[in-house]
């Protein structure tokens, strides 16, 4: 008998990055077939589409409102699921009463997920006005009434463990049979530089745009941005990709390196190191700041580099675009790697025991 589970999720399917790569496609994988799931999104297809734009302001609060009868009405379906999966959060403002009711009156078994920092504050610059009302000290209710919580790294399962003893690291990963199943030929006479990412993470490029047009200036290379927001920056040679899952494959098969700058906060330490994954699973070598699990996903002068320094940016990117050999190396080890330690095949069975 198929065992039953409710994903309680911030999103509709197909949306978010972080909600594909965290669950989605480990649903179409062969070995899930023993399970029957339902989706419980907070936000519908129309508020995700105003989510991340100025104004719409009356939108987002009727959207936030819809959210919350959404899951009021959830808790009487609660009786038909064996287990819930929660990613991040029930709700994404208030104390988390949703949890509560799930865990401790309905006595479900609750499965917790989260691949950020998330319980520091981050706001979007267009949502500031919303800040006041997130709950962000929920996190460490909600890992408590759990009955285990999955984190994307060990930074973030070092925070969990301090409330629920029960916490595995589950890697944010790639499916490289079904999506990142490509290899980019490194031979190609015209070579790009790229980043993906949403627009709240786009401040991590500013460190490095001077080194970028700097570069460009020598080696016309073309800088390609893929997000949801197109970049208020300029560059000499810069374009702009639109965000999709359709077409993200097609978008990063534009890159030849790929980069992931970051700052040294302890937000950024959160982070699962996803962009560096995607660049090394389709065969090309990724430029990090080593922060957090960035210095163990990309091993320095292995599967990439690690910079530092402008300096450090400035001689690995040099060195990258002028080495066409070094970059088919880099790049088969680092495809290597993420199959071997952050792909759907090296953990969907690890998934599938959470239930």
């Amino acid at each position: 008998m198929k065992k039953r589970i409710l994903l309680v999720v911030p999103y509709p399917r197909d949306k978010a990055p972080n909600q594909r790569f965290r669950l989605e496609h480990y649903l179409e994988a062969q070995e899930m077939e023993s399970l029957s799931y339902t989706y419980a999104s907070f936000l519908d297809h129309a508020a995700w589409d105003i989510l991340y734009r100025p104004g719409h302001r009356f939108m987002k609060i009727w959207s936030v409102l819809k959210g919350f009868l959404r899951r009021f009405f959830m808790l009487f379906t609660l009786f038909r699921y064996d287990a819930v999966l929660i990613l991040r959060e029930a709700t994404p403002l208030g104390p988390p009463i949703f949890e509560w009711l799930m865990a401790k009156v309905f006595r479900k078994k609750v499965i917790y997920d989260f691949d950020d920092a998330i319980w520091m504050s981050n706001t979007s610059s267009n949502n500031k006005w919303i800040a006041r009302l997130k709950w962000h000290q929920k996190v460490k209710s909600i890992c408590k009434w759990s009955t285990i919580v999955v984190c994307g790294n060990a930074y973030l399962a070092s925070y969990a463990k301090q409330y629920q003893a029960n916490t595995i690291i589950i890697p944010t990963v790639v499916d490289t049979v079904n999506q990142h199943n490509r290899t980019q030929d490194q031979e190609a006479e015209k070579i790009s530089v790229g980043w993906t990412g949403s627009h709240s993470t786009m401040q991590y490029l500013d460190a490095i745009l001077p080194i970028l047009k700097k570069l460009q200036e020598r080696y016309p290379f073309r800088f390609y941005v893929i997000s949801n927001k197109a970049p208020e920056f300029e560059l000499p040679y810069l374009e702009y990709i639109a965000w999709s899952s359709e077409q993200e494959i097609e978008g990063l098969m534009n890159f030849h390196i790929g980069l992931m700058p970051l700052e040294d906060t302890e937000w950024a330490k959160g982070k699962c190191g996803f962009k560096a994954i995607q660049y090394m699973a389709l065969g090309m070598p990724a430029l990090v700041s080593p922060v957090g699990v960035n210095a163990t996903i990309v091993e320095h002068g292995i599967t990439g580099y690690h910079c530092n320094t402008a300096e450090d940016w400035e001689q690995y990117l040099t060195l990258l675009l002028e080495d066409s050999l070094l970059r088919i190396q880099l790049g088969k080890a680092a495809q290597a790697k993420i199959e071997a330690e952050y792909s759907v095949n090296a953990y969907k069975q690890a998934f599938l025991d959470l239930f």
